[in-house]
């Protein structure tokens, strides 16, 4: 049967068969996983009360309740002292914890000093002038104004001065062009 090939139908329904076997076992772990980890949750959970159990047995005594009001006026102010000592060690548990902290971002940020890196922050938009950024940075200090179109002005003035004094460019190379202006410049350089 080399030569014989399987038809269409039979492979579509082969896959289908192996896909169900598939499926079905895939079914079966899981609900045995389950199984596994539901057991597992109950042992933690009478471990846990075992255990809560027997702290409770060692560091808490049984309660009697006396029978007078001098007894029971003992045992309220024993309890406020023993109150009185946990709050003590849990304030100073805090300070301690506070403290470690603290010197925990001091470390952070020594490590990021050393590494180079630093997070940008977010920058927000402030609509400033020149003179107000000026008078903020060097408060009373700052005397010179920022009018930037008033220099712009006094540019486009000297401009204008320089090409009044340039203005007779022709008459100079005229002057200059004949023996007369050669005359004139080496009496001048002497």
């Amino acid at each position: 049967m080399e030569g014989t090939k399987m038809s269409t139908s039979r492979r579509n329904h082969l896959k289908r068969q192996s896909g169900r076997r598939h499926t079905a076992c895939t079914r079966t772990l899981y609900s045995l996983l389950l199984q596994i980890a539901e057991t597992m949750l109950e042992e933690e959970a009478r471990e846990a009360q075992k255990e809560k159990m027997m702290y409770m047995e060692e560091n808490c005594s049984t309660l009697c309740v006396p029978g007078s009001i001098q007894e029971l006026q003992d045992l309220c102010r024993g309890l406020h002292k023993q109150i009185d000592l946990v709050d003590e060690e849990r304030y100073d548990v805090e300070i301690k914890v506070s403290k470690s902290n603290k010197e925990i971002d001091d470390l952070k940020l020594m490590v990021q000093d050393l590494k180079g890196k630093f997070k940008k922050p977010a920058l927000k938009k402030v609509r400033m002038s020149a003179d107000a950024m000026l008078a903020a940075l060097l408060g009373s200090k700052h005397k010179v104004s920022m009018d930037l179109r008033a220099n712009l002005k006094q540019v486009k003035k000297e401009v204008k001065e320089e090409e009044k004094q340039t203005g007779n460019w022709r008459k100079n190379i005229e002057e200059k062009a004949g023996m007369d202006g050669r005359k004139k410049m080496f009496q001048t350089e002497a």
